[in-house]
């Protein structure tokens, strides 16, 4: 696992190699932290990769949350994503639900897309089925913007915890 000095002095095409999959189906966040470089350690590194989501234009962050998969949807159950996620949902025990658990999953993902046009993201990771079903009922009776707020502040949190699994946080 590299360390941060490692990191710093990795050419484009190794940087987004080793940390383009961080940011679901979005190498292009990598691409411009790169640009930031050098990082005085993960945090700075993170920051810089979620600066760049911010950043991005509307359109673009939007077909970024559609490249998250829907949570507990059909390709989950089928293990059709990113390693990291079918991982993660299948950490939850979203990818092995009673029939009856599914379809609940299915009827809030189409309601929750309905209304905001993009999948709902959470960071599932020491979060039970029950407490994960507890917040998408509830973020789906929030604003929009709101939402989309949410939306980063999860995506956040999923993707320093792939970060952390990826670079070391020891100083050389």
């Amino acid at each position: 696992m590299p360390d941060i000095a490692a990191v710093n002095g990795l050419e484009r095409d190794a940087f987004v190699a080793l940390l383009g999959g961080v940011f679901e189906h979005a190498a292009w966040v990598a691409e411009v932290a790169w640009l930031s470089r050098p990082f005085a350690d993960v945090s700075d590194l993170h920051a810089a990769m979620m600066d760049a989501v911010r950043a991005a234009q509307p359109d673009r962050r939007l077909a970024f949350f559609n490249g998250h998969p829907e949570l507990a949807g059909p390709e989950a159950r089928a293990k059709r994503m990113t390693a990291e996620s079918v991982s993660e949902q299948g950490a939850a025990g979203l990818d092995r639900m009673q029939q009856e658990d599914a379809n609940t999953f299915d009827q809030l993902n189409l309601a929750y897309r309905r209304k905001f046009g993009f999948p709902f993201i959470v960071a599932v990771r020491g979060r039970d089925r029950s407490e994960i079903l507890a917040l998408f009922e509830a973020r789906l009776l929030r604003p929009r913007d709101d939402e989309a707020s949410a939306a980063l502040d999860e995506i956040a949190a999923i993707t320093r915890m792939r970060l952390d699994r990826l670079v070391s946080t020891a100083s050389s």
